[in-house]
């Protein structure tokens, strides 16, 4: 029987790099995709990935991706995990450059890369009864905070953009999942969005109790392209227990309340 393929954007770090190994260890064929070609081939030496460096912010960056997957065979799921934050400042003395690649980076290039993409999936769902799509956004496309407008701005634009492809994608046998995280601690998000100030990235997650990890969204995201194809996991919205909504956050241990009746 072929395996499946399965493309992972944002694939040399994070979220992205978590569910590479997630797929492949269930035996996915797996194509990382990201900038950074040296990690993806330590990421590929180590988990029998594939691995293609591709800006998704380049549109020819992207043809020759769409072609390269054309010429390597089928490819039944997207895994779009690519995107990030730069800046926390307000409206007011947000920094336009930041506000743009945003844009590009969680909007455009979804969009560059579903609209190159599609016709693969639409392929392999001939032939094998469905393919899937998975979209990682964030909470950050549901609650706005200060100092975040930009990123919810960008995160909220991708989130409709998911949307309205599953409205457009109905009666195919095509799955559109979108899965929205809060706090998930990993190696370089926060400190890419806090211009790599170690110290202020740390005190992000300083006295949280079991912030999410990478693994713990890969496997969110296993699920739903294992799941029997009848089952389409619209929104999946998942926050760590000390975060109950995306302002409130506990900070030191989980305990349980004695002074309630």
């Amino acid at each position: 029987m072929l395996n499946r393929r399965a493309v992972v954007t944002g694939a040399s770090t994070g979220i992205g790099e978590a569910a590479v190994r997630a797929l492949r260890a269930q035996g996915w064929d797996v194509v990382g995709v990201a900038r950074r070609a040296e990690r993806l081939e330590a990421l590929a030496a180590e988990t029998g990935s594939t691995a293609f460096a591709c800006d998704l912010t380049d549109p020819d960056a992207v043809a020759a991706l769409i072609e390269e997957l054309e010429r390597t065979g089928p490819v039944h799921a997207l895994v779009q995990v690519a995107g990030g934050a730069r800046g926390t400042d307000s409206v007011e003395k947000g920094s336009i450059d930041d506000w743009q690649w945003m844009y590009d980076a969680n909007v455009l290039s979804t969009q560059r890369l579903v609209a190159g993409i599609l016709p693969l999936l639409r392929r392999a769902a001939e032939d094998t009864g469905h393919a899937d799509t998975v979209f990682v956004t964030s909470t950050a496309a549901q609650t706005a905070y200060p100092g975040g407008a930009g990123y919810n701005a960008a995160k909220a634009a991708e989130s409709m953009l998911v949307k309205v492809l599953r409205q457009e994608l109905n009666g195919e046998p095509i799955r559109v999942v979108e899965v929205a995280p809060g706090m998930v601690h990993t190696e370089e998000f926060t400190l890419n969005r806090l211009g790599g100030d170690r110290i202020a990235a740390d005190a992000v997650y300083s006295g949280v109790e079991e912030p999410l990890l990478a693994e713990d969204v890969a496997d969110v995201i296993a699920f739903a392209l294992n799941a029997p194809r009848r089952v389409n996991l619209d929104l999946v919205t998942m926050r760590p227990v000390a975060q109950s909504a995306q302002h409130l956050l506990a900070r030191g241990p989980l305990h349980v309340r004695t002074d309630v009746d």
